[in-house]
């Protein structure tokens, strides 16, 4: 599964699958709101526990890890949506209707 990103439909993409048929791409919607939901997650992880670390192995990243996914978990609170549904769809449908014009 993967975001709607042009990189994952490029010609050498297209060439790989038709090499590989076994692996099929499902791509969500443009501004998929649990998709977005699911990189910020990513981003704080990767900020306030990779990033700028040094792990000796794989184990010990893997460790560093799971202590931190244990902590925000401990005092996890949903994330806010800041923008009513209505608002986020007017706005994937102005982008869907500019992408669909655009020239490449």
């Amino acid at each position: 599964m993967l975001d709607n990103v042009s990189t994952h439909k490029t010609p050498d993409v297209q060439a790989w699958l038709a090499k590989h048929p076994r692996f099929t791409f499902h791509f969500t919607p443009t501004s998929a709101s649990w998709m977005n939901q699911v990189e910020t997650w990513f981003g704080i992880l990767t900020r306030q526990a990779i990033r700028r670390g040094s792990f000796e192995n794989v184990r010990v990243l893997t460790a560093a890890i799971e202590r931190f996914t244990r902590e925000w978990n401990a005092g996890a609170t949903p994330f806010t949506w800041v923008k009513t549904a209505d608002e986020i769809l007017a706005r994937a449908v102005r982008k869907t209707q500019a992408d669909s014009g655009a020239r490449h």
